[in-house]
């Protein structure tokens, strides 16, 4: 069989119906199963793109046991691919059965091979833009949004998750480890969204004694305290238009949360010692490192101010689960700190990068610049070394999953990995990976790698 023709699967325990289907489909590489074990076994050779399928199957060929039963296994395997159930004029129901299963369509028998050829024909043709829709997804070699350094496809997902939402005023929460760039992405909502040309106003509740946390957010007016010598606007009231970014809400004081509850209902704010009510138009943007939730059953967190806030809510992953960007971000802080240094050719050894590969990072990218930045001013020779580095490395094992899938998994993983090692060179790369330069090109191709 020519390695061009589209893999068919044919499920089909009549021996006449089998050769009356492989003749419809000579323009496919057939393959034929008469019962579920071997359509099974087929399904994980071949993972064709569209299987044709009769319900009554033995041990079950009057009924559709057998049948339902083989689909729910195929879609478990494949979940991508298109089955056709192929029924009999009384088989309607059993039919609706397959589609609610996640049968992709059904045909009736005896049926036409004009008109079974289109629907197959449409099969192929959406499995090919889901798949083209999958790996353009993961084509992309790094977000749009400034600042940010990845490969890594979950955060590249809240990269365009940021540019979904920033056009909307709805308030976002942003929620991640420390260090893990919580405020560039509020600056990058703020960016994106209609308010560019107004002020972003950032305040940290962790960084603020308390006593002046309630002045700094909603302001005061002159003679409210003692020094208070003017009327001074808060930084809510100093947003007005723009964006306000309250970072570290998980510390706010149990007080201030009551009156930002208020502010995030009515919009309205008042200045310490003041009587008027001062409306403000104003996008908020929080971020913390803690479960809020769990702050909620110990009672230091409000539950309706959680709800207010949390009407988009976007998690950041850490560092230490960023498919290659370890060894990515190490290389970027590494040539910007040899510039700011006037460092010339500073190189990392392998074994630092594996170093680097496999520390888990508590601290995330702002732990890595510190610890490169000291590196580049630190190191005495051309090379990079794990003492250097002074990191206490610990490895993790990979979860097995169906064969094929490990496979590619693994060799897009490797080759990630392999080009953030060395910086983004192919003749590196391919010396690293063992293999040629025009396979490197090759796999970068398959697998949409720039």
């Amino acid at each position: 069989m020519s390695q061009d023709k589209k893999s068919l699967l044919v499920i089909e325990d009549d021996p006449g119906l089998q050769k009356q289907l492989r003749w419809s489909f000579d323009a496919y590489e057939v393959f034929v199963a008469g019962d579920r074990e071997s359509a099974l076994a087929l399904v994980r050779r071949h993972e064709p793109a569209v299987v044709t399928m009769d319900l009554g199957l033995p041990p079950d060929p009057d009924g559709a046991s057998e049948g339902l039963a083989t689909l729910a296994q195929i879609l478990e395997l494949a979940p991508d691919i298109k089955v056709i159930v192929l029924t009999g004029n009384q088989d309607h129901g059993n039919a609706l059965k397959a589609i609610a299963a996640g049968a992709y369509d059904f045909h009736q028998k005896p049926f036409d091979p004009e008109m079974l050829g289109l629907v197959v024909e449409r099969a192929y043709y959406l499995h090919a833009l889901q798949q083209e829709n999958r790996r353009l997804s993961q084509s992309q070699a790094s977000p749009i949004i400034a600042g940010i350094i990845t490969r890594d496809p979950a955060l590249i997902k809240v990269c365009r998750n940021v540019e979904k939402v920033a056009p909307s005023d709805a308030t976002v929460i942003l929620l991640g480890d420390s260090g893990t760039g919580k405020e560039i992405l509020a600056r990058a909502l703020h960016q994106a969204s209609a308010r560019r040309e107004k002020r972003f106003m950032a305040i940290n509740c962790a960084a603020i004694p308390e006593t002046l946390l309630e002045s700094e957010l909603f302001g005061y007016e002159k003679g409210a305290y003692t020094g208070a010598v003017k009327q001074t606007p808060g930084k809510i009231e100093l947003a007005n238009e723009g964006t306000f970014f309250l970072d570290e809400v998980g510390d706010l004081p149990m007080p201030l949360q009551a009156k930002l509850l208020r502010f995030l209902q009515e919009r309205v704010i008042e200045r310490v010692g003041g009587r008027k009510e001062i409306p403000v138009d104003v996008r908020v943007v929080c971020a913390t490192h803690q479960n809020l939730k769990k702050l909620i059953e110990e009672g230091r967190f409000r539950e309706d101010l959680y709800y207010r806030l949390s009407e988009i809510v976007i998690t950041i992953p850490p560092l230490r689960n960023r498919m290659g960007d370890p060894a990515l971000l190490a290389h970027h802080f590494k040539n910007k700190f040899c510039a700011q240094e006037k460092r010339l050719s500073l190189n990392f050894s392998q074994e630092a990068l594996a170093a680097i590969e496999n520390y888990p990072w508590p601290g995330n990218v702002r732990e890595m610049e510190n610890c490169i930045k000291r590196v580049v001013i630190m190191a005495d020779g051309p090379i990079i070394s794990v003492d250097d580095l002074g990191l206490q490395v610990s490895t993790s094992l990979a979860e097995p999953i169906n064969l094929r899938h490990v496979r590619d998994r693994a060799e897009r993983d490797a080759l990630m990995k392999a080009l953030a090692r060395v910086d983004g060179n192919v003749v590196k790369a391919a010396e690293l990976l063992g293999v040629s330069r025009p396979t490197i090109y090759d796999l970068m191709n398959r697998h949409r790698l720039k």
